[in-house]
């Protein structure tokens, strides 16, 4: 007695396409006229809380001082062109920080908000004091505007002995950005169907499915024969799968055990062969669908102790994309006391089409 399920099984694979938000920053070296006397700003980071163009955001500004005279204003360019200061700096389009405010400073602090001439500079002012050895200050501004379109921009840093960043610099650097012209993230989703059998799955893995030979042992007029398959199906096709069943009733040679066309309880001493999908007392056998799954069984199969075998027919089905659902296939078998004696053999064929 044999009954052999036919499965498949797909694995879904992701393509994802991810972008990568680059933040430059120059770490000293530039060649560029240097002010007399003056030192070149040391372990300078930007730090930009949003580098789409256009966005309003957060700007942070860090680095360490080097000069050891009085510093009593700091100005901020923002260019297009290059980052060297003393060099004439061409506004970034659509680059504003004329209402930008003073979040934080720490490092050298005491400072305000400054005038301007540009919408492109910021100027820190303050009353001259002197600068400790190597310190390192942070300054954050908020509602800066980022520029218009994407690409490199640069900051040009200067410290200075004035209260509006006029006459020599005390110390000056610079440093390069990126803005981002906008992002986006895709993701592929495959269509994909699951879909396996054996006699036991005992975990939602494919991988774990064992056997396809089920053995009912030698029938009886006084007892009913049970056996077992299982199938694990999933999918994310957006209208479900259906289950179908195929295949032939046990014969031997041109006898036959009698298929249920029609749901009937387990009749022991009459001929039949008939299945359900659920969890039976008459006989004690069968198991009720498992998993996160809702695919529902089909009528004629759902009822417990009763049985049918129809070839064609859909065991199981969802009407939308489904989850891990595992059916266990509890088969029954009786024979009447007039059965011819022989070998009773029936392939069954299950089949799981998913609807896109």
């Amino acid at each position: 007695m044999t009954v052999l399920v036919i499965g498949f099984r797909s694995a879904i694979q992701k393509g994802v396409l991810l972008g990568i938000l680059l933040l430059l920053s120059a770490a000293g070296g530039f060649s560029y006229v240097r002010h007399a006397d003056s030192l070149q700003l040391q372990n300078r980071t930007l730090k930009l809380a949003d580098s789409r163009a256009g966005s309003s955001t957060l700007y942070s500004v860090s680095f360490q001082h080097q000069a050891a005279g009085p510093v009593g204003s700091v100005r901020l360019q923002f260019c297009a062109n290059d980052p060297f200061p003393g060099q004439a700096c061409v506004a970034p389009t659509g680059f504003s920080a004329s209402g930008a405010s003073l979040q934080s400073q720490s490092g050298l602090v005491g400072f305000s908000l400054g005038a301007s001439l540009a919408p492109n500079e910021v100027i820190l002012t303050r009353t001259p004091a002197a600068v400790p050895v190597a310190v390192t200050s942070t300054y954050e501004f908020n509602g800066v505007i980022n520029p218009s379109s994407s690409g490199s921009f640069f900051v040009r840093l200067e410290s200075f002995t004035s209260t509006d960043a006029t006459g020599a610099s005390v110390d000056y650097g610079g440093l390069a950005f990126r803005i981002n012209g906008g992002l986006s993230v895709n993701v592929t989703v495959p269509p994909f169907l699951l879909f396996c059998s054996g006699n036991q799955i005992p975990t939602y893995d494919c991988a774990s499915a064992v056997g396809n030979y089920v053995d009912f042992g030698d029938f009886s007029p006084t007892r009913s024969s049970t056996g077992q398959t299982q199938l694990l199906v999933a999918t994310n096709a957006e209208f479900g799968y259906t289950i179908a069943v195929g295949g032939t009733t046990l014969t031997s040679g041109v006898n036959t055990i009698t298929g249920l066309s029609v749901p009937d309880v387990s009749r022991k001493g009459v001929s039949q062969f008939g299945f359900n999908l659920r969890a039976n007392g008459t006989p004690p056998a069968g198991q009720d669908p498992q998993g996160t799954g809702v695919a529902a069984i089909s009528a004629g199969y759902d009822t417990p102790n009763f049985y049918k075998f129809q070839p064609g027919d859909v065991i199981a089905s969802s009407s939308t994309s489904d989850a891990y659902r595992r059916f266990t296939v509890n088969y029954v078998i009786n024979v009447s006391p007039a059965q011819p004696a022989g070998i009773y053999v029936s392939t069954l064929t299950y089949v799981a089409v998913a609807s896109f």
